[in-house]
């Protein structure tokens, strides 16, 4: 298989700069995701390392070759767009036996690999029909099994989900982590769905108007995101961000929330006075008004969905989200105490937005 390193990759349209000095290192076997919002550069990254595209500037290497002047046919890829692009007028196994035959595999063989990759995306029962008719659920699987079948060193993967509907997208993210570890692929997923990135990933890479943000274990980047920005991408609901002043109490850092009260800040906490005073709402804990450390805030909102509840709480313009089960009770216009988890506190610079533990992103 192959490792992919990416240095310095930049790649412009004009004026425009959709990719800006990359550095990324993506191991042998590993299943990394491209996460970030439509236009953040993540299709065109992939697209360089297919070789649909030419970088403006910088290297790609699988392994140690350096792939500027190697054709896309002739890199080892298999990719899978948001549209399939199947062959209508083939059965589902001739689909899948197409790659194999243009490469001039043995029959035998070709039986062989078609029926383990038709087995694996619960394709077996189609193998006889004709593409045209079949659900796009169906025929997403199709195009995922066609290029997987040809055991590529390196699967590329833009978007390939985004047109299935929900049930079959949960299927799909245990079927295509299984499927990647069968045969031990090198795989990049492009998404903007987190939840896809979360799920699957061995390591997520967060882009941001063509700038590599943040990378790291889903568990890392969600719970030490390097910046507010990578806070707010990450989380349903997101982090909540509340203007703060960072201080010091008997020597010990505190952070006093604009309209709310002081809490203990993490002993790392260094940096600008003025912060965004950062906590996850699962790590908010609904509590009595008159619990010491407590802020005080009036319900606006709830929303029970499935087994969350997720209350949103107001005061003096500053607002909040906490979750609790789903049988929680609460109502709107209660008045209810809210207590962080110290150990869960993140704190940013109010200008720049860099957590302040950690180092900037480039750009």
């Amino acid at each position: 298989m192959a490792s992919i390193t990416l240095s310095g990759l930049t790649k412009t349209f004009g004026t425009f700069t959709a990719v800006k000095s990359l550095d990324l290192h993506i191991a042998d076997k590993e299943f990394l995701a491209l996460l970030g919002p439509s236009g953040c550069g993540k299709s065109t990254t992939m697209n360089i390392i297919a070789g649909m595209e030419q970088p403006s500037a910088g290297t790609v290497r699988f392994d140690d070759r350096d792939m500027l002047n190697v054709p896309m046919g002739r890199r080892g890829v298999g990719f899978v767009f948001q549209n399939y692009a199947i062959f209508t007028h083939m059965s589902v196994y001739d689909n899948i036996a197409y790659g194999l035959r243009m490469r001039g595999l043995p029959k035998a063989e070709i039986d062989a690999r078609v029926r383990q990759v038709a087995e694996l995306l619960g394709l077996t029962p189609f193998l006889k029909q004709k593409s045209a008719g079949l659900s796009v659920n169906i025929l997403q699987r199709l195009a995922i099994g066609r290029s997987a079948a040809v055991n590529p060193q390196i699967f590329l993967l833009d978007e390939p989900l985004s047109n299935v509907d929900a049930a079959f997208r949960a299927v799909m993210r245990t079927e295509l982590k299984h499927l990647q570890r069968e045969f031990g692929q090198t795989m990049i997923y492009v998404t903007h769905d987190q939840l896809e990135a979360m799920t699957m990933a061995d390591r997520i890479a967060v882009m941001d108007r063509g700038v590599l943000q943040q990378v790291g274990s889903p568990i890392e980047v969600y719970n030490n995101p390097v910046n507010t920005f990578v806070a707010r991408f990450l989380g349903s609901p997101s982090m909540n961000l509340l203007p703060a002043r960072l201080g010091t109490e008997d020597g010990r850092p505190v952070v006093e929330v604009t309209g709310l009260g002081r809490v203990a800040a993490p002993a790392s906490a260094r940096g600008s006075a003025d912060v965004l005073f950062g906590i996850r709402p699962e790590d908010l804990t609904i509590t009595a008004t008159d619990l010491p450390g407590a802020f005080v805030m009036e319900v606006v909102f709830v929303e029970r969905v499935g087994p969350r509840t997720i209350v949103h709480l107001a005061r003096d313009g500053q607002e909040l989200k906490a979750i609790e089960g789903n049988g929680f009770p609460v109502a709107i216009g209660d008045r209810l105490g809210v207590v962080a988890k110290p150990e869960s506190v993140r704190l940013f610079d109010a200008a720049t937005g860099q957590a302040l533990d950690k180092e900037p992103a480039d750009g």
